[in-house]
């Protein structure tokens, strides 16, 4: 099946939002209930998966991890009734990612060049840069998430989750657009990074 360029871009988007949209008004539907919201989140997981297989054909590695940790961290926090599980997710996801870039670059790799190389042709100083940077923001990314989640009522760590995070990621890939273009081979910047 050939999908319109619009028709794709709104599976993605379901694709990468579905999950955090249902939660959030899953979250103010049921009253501020965490676990109704979370119900929300993992069936709409689920629902986001299933339809980016069958009209994709193929999951994206990104959207895989992202929606697959929704389902984990999700059922863990329905399985023991306990909200805490889907509050740390973002801090361990971002965790992960940032221990990917900042472990690879200290091994002399460039994840994100290996992640997005196709997309974009930059120089290897460049790459080095980039993942630094995006290193570094997934793991202030995953501090915040805690202070946020330690320190705030759920209402504020919720509307930090959705839409503070996606617009938080977003603000910093297009920080980031001015070095990429400077050297670019190419007029398509990257899209920014899925939300932890």
């Amino acid at each position: 099946m050939t999908l319109s360029p619009s028709t794709r871009r709104t599976v993605r988007f379901v694709v990468d939002y579905g999950g955090l949209i249902a939660f959030l008004v899953g979250f103010f539907l049921s009253g501020r209930d965490m676990i109704e919201a979370t119900k929300w989140l993992v069936a709409a997981s689920a629902v986001a998966l299933l339809i980016g297989l069958v009209v994709e054909r193929r999951i994206a590695p990104i959207p895989a991890i992202s929606g697959g940790a929704a389902l984990v961290f999700g059922g863990l926090t329905l399985w023991f009734d306990d909200p805490v599980f889907v509050k740390i997710k973002p801090t361990i996801m971002n965790l992960l990612f940032a221990t990917g870039l900042l472990g690879g670059l200290a091994l002399g790799k460039s994840p994100l060049k290996m992640l997005m190389g196709s997309a974009l042709q930059l120089p290897d100083e460049v790459w080095r840069k980039l993942t630094l940077s995006y290193g570094l923001f997934f793991a202030a990314v995953a501090v915040l998430n805690e202070v946020i989640w330690r320190t705030q009522s759920d209402e504020v760590w919720v509307l930090f989750r959705m839409p503070g995070l996606p617009l938080l990621a977003v603000a910093f890939s297009l920080s980031q657009v001015p070095l990429m273009m400077k050297y670019a081979k190419t007029d398509e910047p990257p899209p920014p990074p899925p939300p932890g």
